[in-house]
């Protein structure tokens, strides 16, 4: 089990100077009290979905950041910890998703192949489609590796990443366009 950090002694950065009066919801000054107070247990809830310290730092400032972006929805501020719990335990499972999705893809088994000089052109091409999909913007290269080397249908890679359908298409597009761009370009 990894070791569990102590508690940060501020909230992150990308929150320092935000409006603290809200018309309705929790209060910025509720959520860093109950951030404070329980980051040490939310910690602790990641350890047991995660395996490395660092993914659980990661999962919980995360959570932090999404329900303050979030924190009008709170409408009783007593639901502020279940609600940072929640998105302790999604983002843990999101996280997971990952890797395996990654683990599936570098593991599968390449199929027999003719000759040696066919395997080495094939190697060639593999890495030189790796070098041209580093190249794309992350979102076109997010629904790319989704979409074609893990087999899922657009709805999927749309409910995955959390964007439209029409989203997806135009990323995927523009991906493609840009792929054929680079994998004709010489090297």
């Amino acid at each position: 089990m990894p070791v569990i950090a102590p508690m940060p002694a501020r909230i992150p950065a990308q929150l320092q100077g935000a409006d603290d009066t809200m018309a309705a919801g929790t209060t910025v000054d509720h959520l860093t009290e109950t951030y404070r107070a329980h980051y040490r247990s939310l910690l602790g809830l990641a350890a047991l979905l995660l395996d490395d310290t660092a993914s659980c730092e990661d999962v919980v400032q995360e959570a932090f950041i999404r329900v303050h972006s979030a924190r009008k929805r709170v409408r009783d501020p007593e639901k502020t910890l279940a609600y940072l719990r929640q998105t302790v335990v999604n983002l843990s499972r999101s996280t997971l998703r990952r890797r395996i999705l990654g683990l599936k893809l570098l593991t599968k088994p390449m199929p027999d192949m003719a000759s040696a000089e066919e395997g080495a052109y094939d190697l060639l091409e593999r890495d030189a489609l790796k070098k041209a999909l580093k190249g794309l913007q992350r979102r076109q290269r997010e629904v790319l590796v989704l979409r074609y080397f893990a087999d899922m249908t657009e709805a999927q890679v749309a409910e995955a990443l959390g964007i439209s359908l029409g989203s997806v298409k135009a990323y995927g597009s523009r991906g493609i366009a840009a792929l054929r761009v680079a994998m004709e370009e010489p090297a």
